[in-house]
């Protein structure tokens, strides 16, 4: 991302519209300037009141209406220029201007109902994604708050990854940084080690936190591996990393 466009992807990203790699760097780049870290949070609040407000479409019979009456309306004639002659009678140009608006404002009508319901719509999915990430931010509060969590860590190379457990809630928060980017198509996909089945715990980029899909249960251990977008129902790679959890 060029330096002078470091402030400039605020918006996509309070509508988590950033690719990955985009995102990770702007949110360096947030550590720093208080000014895009306000900025950010003004888009996200307004985003969510945008969410709620109610859009509608133009009632059907406009179209109609609008067409319908182009006939029954008397068109004005141009405008002559000082010293030019008036077009002859029946020529066609006294209307085929204000037609031609009219037919334009009859497509502006047509679409504007499309267009509030788009913006409704993106709206609505920032508003979900805010309240999603809220959720999130509530269940990974409740694991780390627990008395009875507890820590490991586990790393490789220059990747680290640390999972929190608490029996008593029956979930797990997973963190991780440094793993290496990947590639387009290719995801990092969490497991529990259910005595040597492993069971799917959701999915999670290089760096960052979540709380792993899934209840606990009698897991005993978990796992990365490698993915295809979108996980798989069983490891298709080696693993990246394998850590015992906490009793």
């Amino acid at each position: 991302m060029n330096e002078e466009h470091l402030h400039a992807p605020s918006g996509a990203y309070a509508l988590n519209a950033l690719p990955d790699d985009e995102r990770a760097e702007f949110e360096r780049h947030l550590e720093d300037c208080s000014a895009c870290a306000q900025e950010v949070r003004e888009l996200s609040a307004t985003a969510a009141r945008l969410g709620s407000a109610a859009a509608s479409a133009p009632p059907p019979a406009m179209k109609a209406r609008v067409l319908s009456e182009i006939t029954t309306v008397r068109q004005l004639p141009p405008r002559t220029p000082p010293g030019a002659t008036a077009p002859p009678a029946g020529s066609g140009r006294a209307w085929r201007l204000p037609r031609m608006v009219l037919a334009a404002c009859v497509a502006a009508a047509a679409a504007f109902g499309g267009v509030a319901l788009w913006q409704h719509q993106e709206a609505r999915q920032a508003q979900q994604q805010a309240q999603r990430a809220e959720e999130q931010a509530a269940d990974m509060a409740r694991v780390l708050a627990a008395p009875d969590a507890r820590t490991v860590t586990g790393t490789k190379g220059g990747a680290k990854a640390t999972v929190i457990v608490s029996r008593a809630e029956n979930s797990a928060v997973f963190l991780s940084s440094g793993l290496p980017e990947l590639p387009s198509g290719k995801t990092y996909q969490l497991w529990f080690d259910d005595g040597g089945t492993m069971r799917p715990a959701g999915l999670t980029r290089a760096d960052g936190g979540l709380v792993m899909e899934g209840d606990v249960d009698g897991a005993r251990g978990m796992g990365i591996t490698v993915e295809p977008a979108g996980g798989s129902p069983q490891p298709t790679s080696k693993p990246v990393l394998l850590m015992a959890l906490p009793a």
